[in-house]
């Protein structure tokens, strides 16, 4: 297979994913959403298993203040040492409860008027970021140590519109929603961009490819190449694929996020070729948590 690769140096990467100018359509979404819940569309399940509808919408607060407030105001009062991953996801799990228990005793009312604030001043500062400056937190589940701008805004991208279509499918009111083209499409993107370190771990012979189709009008294909000691993401098809895997864009996002099992995933996928290689996608995590 080797032999067939494009050579190094012309094998393109990925382009970095712009949406700092999208969130104003994505919280105008949310707002229209929460303003039409009825009150039992508030306490209804979610596939966030410890969280109701309230407790997303309070998450979806806290976190938008809580980052205002660290990044574009540079007031952290609670901090910690970090050592590893694991601890970064129980200190992050940490303040997601407070703030929940927090924000969740808010009536909807007072709920929504502040995410208006909140919304808009994070459309600003997003806007107003350098994109290929560095962020101020890494994409950890990259495997990132230092990220640019515009990977940290496409991560809390996907942080809004996740939890927005986690109340969207509790609630009934998912389709079509903001599964929509331009605004899921560049979710995927950057989901799709944990595939190297998720993969850091699966030996292949270098000039391996992976193929990952999402299947649907937000869809497309992401290709992951073996280098001599490393797992690279590339734009196009550079050898013959080893394995290809087909996700039903209706689930991609669970998968992604922890809200699908993994049996009922991998039973409406298909995979070709190289099984274990295919299979391994529906372990990946694009969320601290």
């Amino acid at each position: 297979m080797t032999a067939h690769v494009t050579e190094s140096r012309h094998i393109r990467s990925l382009e970095p994913i712009s949406t700092a100018h999208l969130f104003p359509a994505l919280e105008s979404e949310l707002l229209k959403l929460l303003a039409a819940l009825g009150p039992e569309d508030w306490e209804k399940q979610t596939v966030a298993p410890k969280w109701k509808v309230k407790d997303v919408a309070a998450h979806l607060l806290d976190t938008q203040l809580r980052k205002l407030s660290i990044c574009r105001d540079r007031s952290a009062p609670e901090s910690a040492k970090i050592a590893s991953h694991n601890e970064l996801v129980a200190w992050v799990d940490s303040l997601n409860e407070k703030g929940v228990s927090v924000y969740r005793r808010l009536s909807p009312r007072v709920l929504i008027s502040l995410m208006e604030v909140a919304s808009r001043e994070s459309a600003v500062y997003q806007l107003s970021l350098n994109p290929l400056e560095s962020a101020h937190f890494p994409v950890s589940w990259a495997g990132e140590t230092e990220s640019a701008n515009w990977f940290d805004t496409a991560r809390e991208f996907t942080e809004r519109w996740h939890h927005q279509q986690q109340i969207r499918l509790a609630t009934g009111k998912d389709k079509p929603g903001i599964m929509r083209r331009e605004l899921y499409y560049p979710v995927l993107d950057c989901f799709m961009r944990a595939l190297p370190f998720h993969y850091r771990n699966i030996p292949r012979p270098a000039g391996t490819l992976a193929h990952f189709q999402i299947e649907g009008d937000c869809g497309g294909s992401w290709y992951l190449l073996r280098e001599q000691d490393k797992w690279r993401l590339v734009a196009e098809a550079v050898a013959e694929e080893a394995s290809r895997t087909v996700i039903p864009q209706e689930i991609a996002w669970r998968i992604f996020t922890k809200g699908i099992g993994h049996e009922s995933a991998k039973a409406q996928i298909e995979v070709k070729g190289d099984a274990e290689l295919g299979l391994h996608i529906l372990t990946m995590v694009s969320i601290i948590g």
